[in-house]
């Protein structure tokens, strides 16, 4: 089922066109990718899910209902740039934005006591923000963001500011609370994130979407009929064997073994590559490589830019 669904979206400031037919269809309990350089129209979108501002046309549904004020205690958003109020105390603070999104003082407290417990923070409780380390205040911005159970969880850059140690706590905390059944959009320059935690993206290129769908399909359509192959033998025997529409791209010995890779054109499969070079080689072994979302970011970024 969909638990976000974007139609035709169309929004534009003054004379500058943020979102242009923009359609996004988001799974319940998925980890939903939103990609894009800076300036594509990722944080436009965002502001439209969470109702800071509303689309000129085209629409957008929460379940199956128009989107609504209804649904804002639903939703929790992490922005990139942090809003937190520097002179107010922690606990005070978390208390207050707990109840704008609909909790009784009882249930934010109760709700704070297992988060505070669980990132054992609970010393911070009476300390300003501004005492606190940029580290620190993104510990507290994440439980202000999450602590009333949204539905929909919107991530935006979530693990700037933080080091190795405390970026794997919050990947942690991401993925058990998408096993509760939260959906999450994550939105992000860190490729490699977006690998590792999400299913399926969308990328927003100039206030367009230009690709979208599930990660695995995505990769496998951007094959470029690439092939890296370690053997034993020799270079020159290899060499010789592959026929015209194969290209030698490099060659390096790695813990004294021959590392090829080759490029096979359309017309050919990886069947016929290990037809011609399989009689002159002993071949350890033979893989095919899948680009990496990073590559198909580029890629797909520089082909929509390049065709303008």
């Amino acid at each position: 089922m969909e638990l976000l669904k974007a139609e035709n979206v169309h929004k534009s400031y003054y004379n500058h066109v943020a979102l242009n037919d923009v359609s996004i269809s988001i799974k319940e309990n998925s980890i939903f990718g939103l990609l894009g350089p800076n300036g594509a129209g990722k944080t436009s979108f965002i502001r439209l899910i969470t109702q800071i501002t509303a689309p000129d046309s085209g629409k957008i549904f929460f379940k199956g209902e128009r989107l609504g004020q209804q649904h804002i205690s639903k939703i929790g958003y992490l922005p990139e740039e942090r809003g937190l109020y520097k002179k107010m105390k922690v606990g005070e603070q978390c208390l207050y934005l707990a109840q704008l999104k609909g909790m009784t003082e009882k249930q934010a407290k109760q709700s704070l006591k297992e988060w505070f417990e669980k990132f054992e923070i609970q010393s911070w409780w009476n300390k300003k923000v501004q005492d606190l380390s940029k580290g620190m205040q993104q510990k507290i911005q994440f439980v202000s963001t999450v602590m009333h159970e949204p539905e929909l969880l919107i991530l935006d850059e979530p693990f700037s500011g933080f080091d190795p140690i405390n970026t794997e706590l919050i990947k942690k905390e991401i993925q058990e609370l998408h096993a509760k059944g939260t959906t999450i959009i994550f939105s992000t320059h860190n490729m490699e994130s977006v690998e590792e935690i999400c299913t399926e993206i969308a990328l927003i290129n100039k206030s367009e979407k230009i690709l979208g769908g599930n990660i695995n399909d995505i990769k496998q359509e951007h094959k470029k009929g690439i092939y890296e192959i370690r053997f034993n033998g020799n270079w020159i025997n290899f060499s010789n064997a592959l026929w015209t529409g194969f290209e030698m791209l490099s060659q390096e010995e790695i813990n004294g073994q021959l590392v090829a890779t080759v490029k096979a054109n359309k017309e050919h499969k990886s069947s016929d590559l290990l037809a011609a070079i399989n009689p002159t080689v002993n071949i350890t072994q033979f893989r095919e490589v899948i680009p990496t979302m990073n590559e198909i970011f580029i890629d797909n970024v520089v082909n929509a830019n390049s065709h303008e």
